[in-house]
């Protein structure tokens, strides 16, 4: 796999690359925010592992114009500050996975390999889905009902995609937490909530049939 590092500590970028070569992948090293930026938009990566403190462009800006570009490559978060809202930053602004520093490579790796696997898959399944007249275009980043199209935050878009992967599906609170999320939420337990009145919103707003229902004493679920 073609693998691009983004980390300022010259020492830590180093050993990452050569643990990385070790495993066979082709490895690029960034030091700074701005290159890896030019590296990430100009280049076919199948993974970023970006450093969240960067002396120019911060990994949370990085990550964000890269997703503001379509670029939907995986990106593994690396750093030294572990508090939750460093994590809800990072991820919010599209990041995949967050590790953080200091980390022992082994587990560097095993979160590096499920990332790459979570992409294999992806890659295998269809790239537009769609419930009744809504769609999700995966690969433009775009949603419509009834043709018309609807704007969505990242945080919106990976909900609704977790919803019309499993149309019909009752799924819970937790679910979604461990599926968009991925991070401990005990501090803000009704962000599901929050967000599904976020979606119901701008989907089901001014409609005859609305879409996201709520199961009782379960969670929520999309469908006719």
């Amino acid at each position: 796999m073609h693998i691009l590092i983004v980390e300022d500590d010259q020492r830590l970028g180093r050993l990452l690359q050569r643990v990385l070569t070790e495993e066979r992948h082709a490895v690029d090293l960034a030091h700074s925010g701005e290159r890896g930026l030019d590296l990430a938009l100009s280049a076919g990566y199948d993974l970023v592992v970006l450093d969240l403190m960067l002396p120019d462009l911060d990994g949370v800006e990085l990550c964000r114009r890269l997703r503001a570009e379509g670029v939907a490559t995986p990106v593994l978060m690396l750093t030294a500050r572990g508090t939750v809202e460093d994590r809800v930053a990072g991820l919010n602004a599209g990041a995949d996975d967050y590790l953080v520093k200091p980390f022992a490579m082994a587990e560097l790796l095993a979160r590096v390999n499920a990332l790459l696997r979570r992409r294999d898959r992806a890659a295998e399944v269809p790239t537009v889905l769609e419930v009744a007249d809504l769609t999700l275009d995966l690969l433009r980043r775009e949603v419509r009902r009834a043709g018309e199209v609807i704007e969505l935050t990242p945080k919106e878009f990976a909900l609704l995609e977790y919803l019309m992967r499993n149309p019909g599906a009752a799924l819970s609170r937790t679910q979604i937490i461990d599926h968009v999320w991925r991070y401990d939420l005990d501090a803000v337990s009704n962000v599901v909530d929050i967000y599904i009145h976020y979606l119901r919103d701008k989907i089901d707003r001014r409609v005859r049939h609305p879409l996201i229902k709520t199961v009782r004493g379960v969670g929520y679920k999309i469908g006719e």
